[in-house]
């Protein structure tokens, strides 16, 4: 989605030609095929590892940082690789995000048109919400599983990764659409004023 927008700002008479369908389903394919096979290591190690018969993991669904805690053998390998895998799946995207508004930011502040400068903010504005919200919590919720040992504050970060986000998605983006703010003006006035 960065790319997406780095294309669009950037290099908008090549848009169609840049991001053409084979480009689009080879970046969904890629993305695919490196979730199923970073899956698949995580399946393959965890099958190695044994649980007591009354195991009982504290939480709303098996989390893999969570069923690492419980186990009764030894997951040095796990982690590392947990940890490993973590940083790279987050590093690598990232970095392509930071390097993609960087562009983005440099050529709207060379665009001359106040008009152009705002329709180019409110394109990206929406995705980089978005991606700090996804980004943001995952992280915290990594890092809490780390740091902390208390399961209820591990759910509830949980929760906003896996529950929250999501559900914010369509509502930020549909931001943009002009109705929708109107809409929005008018019960936001509307419970401004009522007692």
């Amino acid at each position: 989605m960065a790319y997406d927008c780095f294309v669009a700002i950037c290099y908008p008479l090549n848009y169609t030609v840049i991001m053409n369908p084979q480009l689009c389903g080879l970046l969904l394919l890629l993305s695919w095929v490196i979730m199923f096979w970073v899956s698949l290591i995580h399946i393959l190690l965890m099958k190695h590892l044994t649980y007591s018969v009354g195991t009982e993991i504290p939480h709303f669904f098996c989390e893999l940082t969570e069923m690492l805690k419980v186990t009764s053998s030894d997951s040095l390998i796990n982690n590392t690789f947990l940890y490993v895998v973590t940083v790279l799946l987050s590093v690598f995207p990232v970095t392509g995000i930071l390097f993609s508004y960087f562009h983005i930011i440099s050529s709207i502040l060379r665009m001359s048109s106040s008009v152009s400068r705002y329709k180019a903010f409110s394109t990206c504005g929406s995705h980089l919400c978005v991606v700090s919200l996804f980004y943001g919590t995952g992280f915290a919720v990594h890092l809490s599983s780390a740091v902390t040992h208390s399961s209820q504050s591990s759910m509830m970060t949980s929760v906003m990764y896996t529950v929250l986000i999501p559900m914010l998605n369509p509502f930020i983006y549909s931001l943009r659409n002009k109705d929708v703010n109107g809409a929005l003006g008018r019960l936001l006035s509307r419970t401004a004023f009522c007692p």
